[in-house]
């Protein structure tokens, strides 16, 4: 028992990610900033990227103030020139690029009779190929001979509605399964290539952060449920593990798939939604 103890607290370094140096998309708040954190507290340097300047660069501020190494830059991760400019500043600021969070994308509530093109093709616009921009970038920058040239890993934030099918939500979770199939292709590509990225996915369950909370409402004013609290619960009492999601379990399974201790883990998704989707 004691050598197997011995062996456990070994392991346990392999969670640590002093020397990485990540992009956060969508870093400013909300689940990005959790998982910046997160990072940070790993021992990562870490790079904000997002179109709220302000706020990003108060999330960054922060992290540097807790002894990280940490920098923003604005990202719209819709613009082929913004990840070119981001992906520079992180290997300038940082000393390089070894994990990519895919994390920003926006979330429109509408029932299926009342879904607004316009709105449709800027959760695509963000959700797909902002998502996509960011695995070409990275993919670009890690293999050998790219800018950073160390390999790495890539999360992608998909959604536990890739998994589900919950009203008034179809568009975001059309955009969410396309995240899935996206991480799973990339990885095979990048294996085939030798390009020494691992890319995964995972699907967050419902978290109160402001776009959680915003969902709730939302379904509410289209007719589903008479309150919040009644859309909040009916979630609820979906989800086996009977709460709602927190940004540090979100966070938590970020890190672990940065990290050595998933080294072989690629091309997956992990539910972290509490066995709603299951």
């Amino acid at each position: 028992m004691a050598a197997y103890k011995t062996i456990w607290r070994q392991d346990m370094t392999k969670f640590d990610l002093t020397g990485r140096k990540a992009l956060v998309t969508g870093g400013a708040r909300g689940l990005g900033e959790g998982m910046a954190q997160a990072l940070a507290a790993a021992g990562a340097s870490v790079m904000i990227g997002d179109v709220l300047t302000t706020l990003g660069q108060e999330t960054a501020n922060k992290l540097s103030a807790s002894g990280a190494k940490a920098g923003f830059v604005k990202l719209d991760v819709t613009q082929e020139a913004d990840w070119l400019a981001a992906i520079q500043a992180t290997v300038d600021t940082l000393g390089g690029f070894d994990i990519l969070i895919n994390n920003a994308g926006i979330e429109v509530t509408a029932l299926v009779a009342d879904i607004e093109p316009d709105a449709l093709r800027k959760m695509l616009d963000v959700n797909i190929v902002g998502t996509s921009l960011g695995l070409k970038h990275a993919f670009r920058a890690m293999r050998p001979n790219g800018l950073a040239g160390k390999g790495g890993a890539v999360v992608n934030i998909s959604s536990v509605a890739a998994t589900i099918a919950f009203p008034a939500i179809a568009g975001y979770s059309a955009t969410k399964s396309a995240v899935d199939r996206l991480t799973r292709v990339a990885a095979m590509e990048s294996g085939k290539l030798g390009y020494g990225v691992r890319v995964n996915c995972i699907y967050p369950g419902l978290v109160p952060t402001d776009m959680g909370m915003k969902l709730a409402a939302d379904v509410v004013a289209a007719g589903l449920f008479p309150s919040p609290e009644a859309a909040v619960g009916a979630i609820i009492e979906q989800t086996p593990s009977g709460r709602l999601g927190e940004v540090a379990d979100m966070a938590d399974a970020v890190v672990f798939l940065c990290s050595d201790a998933s080294r072989f883990i690629n091309g997956a998704g992990l539910p972290v939604d509490g066995g709603m989707g299951m």
